[in-house]
C-alpha cells in the first residue's frame, strides 16, 4: 500500500467502524487538478444505499476537518460488489479458490495480468494458477486484485 493509502485508512477507518461497518480498501486516482476517493465498505447483512450515504455524510466531514488530500477531489463511497477488489492478505485467503484477475506493477515472467484460480496465500505471496501454471505473487507487487464473479 502506498504512504497516503496507509494514512487514509488510519484517518477513516475508526469512522466507518463506529458506524457498524468494515472498511474493505481505499483507492486513491488522480484525475487531472482533482481526483476521485473510493472507500469501500462492507457490513455482515450487505451495504444499503443507507449504509453508504451515512458513511459518506461522516467521512466527508472527517476529511473537511482534517483535510488530508491536496485540491479537489470527489469521495465516492460503496459496497466492494461482485467483482470486489482484494486488498489485504486477509481478504485473499478468505476468498481462495476463487477465480481472480490480477494485475501488478512491474512484469513478471514476461507479464502483468494474471487471470486465474486464487490457490492460496503462502507468508507474504498469492498463488494463483494460470493455465495449469503456478505463480507465487509478491503481494507488495500487486496494483490491483479483483473476485472475477461467478454466474
Amino acid at each position: 500500500m502506498s504512504a497516503r493509502i496507509d494514512q487514509l485508512t488510519a484517518l477513516l477507518q475508526p469512522s466507518v467502524e463506529a458506524l457498524g461497518c468494515e472498511l474493505w480498501g481505499i483507492e486513491y486516482q488522480a484525475q487531472g487538478r482533482g481526483g476521485v476517493l473510493r472507500v469501500f465498505i462492507e457490513t455482515a447483512t450487505g451495504v444499503t444505499i443507507d449504509d453508504c450515504e451515512r458513511v459518506s455524510r461522516q467521512l466527508s466531514s472527517v476529511l473537511d476537518v482534517e483535510d488530508p488530500i491536496t485540491g479537489e477531489y470527489t469521495l465516492e463511497v460503496s459496497s466492494p460488489g461482485a467483482d470486489r477488489s482484494l486488498f489485504t492478505l486477509a481478504q485473499f485467503r478468505q476468498f481462495v479458490g476463487h477465480q481472480v484477475s490480477i494485475r501488478l506493477r512491474a512484469p513478471f515472467d514476461g507479464r502483468r495480468n494474471f487471470k486465474g484460480l486464487l490457490r492460496a496465500v503462502e507468508n507474504e505471496d498469492v498463488v494463483v494458477v494460470v493455465d495449469a501454471d503456478e505463480y507465487l505473487l509478491p503481494i507488495n507487487s500487486i496494483e490491483k486484485a479483483n473476485i472475477v464473479p461467478q454466474f
